[in-house]
């Protein structure tokens, strides 16, 4: 009889606390079950058709999920980033280190906390929020952006630049995708209209803030010794999963 082997395995906790998945879905539980990178794990790191078309994180982290029937484009981008982060350090430590303004500092990955967020707004779990914008005073409504939402926008901003290749619409891009309903219509003409056309800067900032402020995620942050108090977003270059490179 051939050997078995076992291989170590690690539950991550999803930063939304699975608040925002459907209660049937392995997800709800708010954690999720990976292993330990293998060697066949860094041959996908090394796929060149992965890099060349930006999926091989996507296709790691799936290689690495353990718990049945999860639906990866479902995850929200800040349980994502929580997977993202738990994979480096099974695979290579928690040591990361990064440069700033000319000084390498060794960032400690196991000690990135989860925003501070106020979970009661997840109690119905329906992945959508109120908001009145404070110049117009127009009410919308928005959603926390998932791994497929990601996706779409990714795919319409490639094919934006294929038409205009000096044009920069990633903000409008995904405000049109954030959006769920303004001023009562959900019609997705109506929602782009507004967004070309109507959309104040003030009220488009202010509704980023709010996005920001109730989305679930890791703080990818660090503190340099002569860096701004609220610290600066750590770099995710190619050591993070080559960390020797």
């Amino acid at each position: 009889m051939s050997k078995t082997f076992n291989l170590p395995t690690e539950t991550v906790v999803l930063p939304s606390k699975g608040l925002l998945y459907p209660e049937d879905s392995p997800l709800a539980k708010g954690e999720l079950e990976m292993k330990y990178m293998t060697a066949k794990e860094e041959d996908i790191l090394t796929n060149q058709n992965y890099i060349t078309n930006g999926t091989v994180i996507d296709k790691l982290l799936q290689s690495l999920i353990l718990t049945k029937d999860v639906d990866y484009d479902s995850l929200l981008v800040g349980d994502k980033n929580a997977m993202m982060i738990a994979a480096r350090i099974l695979a290579y430590g928690k040591d990361y280190k990064v440069n700033y303004g000319g000084k390498e500092y060794k960032v400690d990955l196991s000690l990135l906390e989860e925003k501070e967020i106020n979970l009661d707004l997840y109690k119905d779990r329906k992945n959508e929020f109120k908001f009145t914008l404070p110049k117009s005073k127009l009410d919308v409504t928005f959603k926390i952006l998932t791994h497929a939402d990601e996706k779409a926008i990714d795919a319409e901003l490639q094919g934006l630049a294929k038409i205009d290749t000096e044009a920069s619409p990633e903000v409008t891009t995904r405000l049109k995708h954030v959006i769920t309903s303004v001023d009562g219509s959900d019609l997705d003409t109506d929602i782009r209209n507004f967004v070309d056309n109507y959309l104040l800067a003030e009220d488009a900032r202010a509704l980023r803030n709010e996005i920001l402020k109730i989305s679930p995620d890791i703080n990818m942050v660090f503190k340099p010794e002569f860096g701004p108090e609220e610290g600066v977003d750590i770099p995710l270059g190619v050591g993070f999963f080559w960390p020797k490179l």
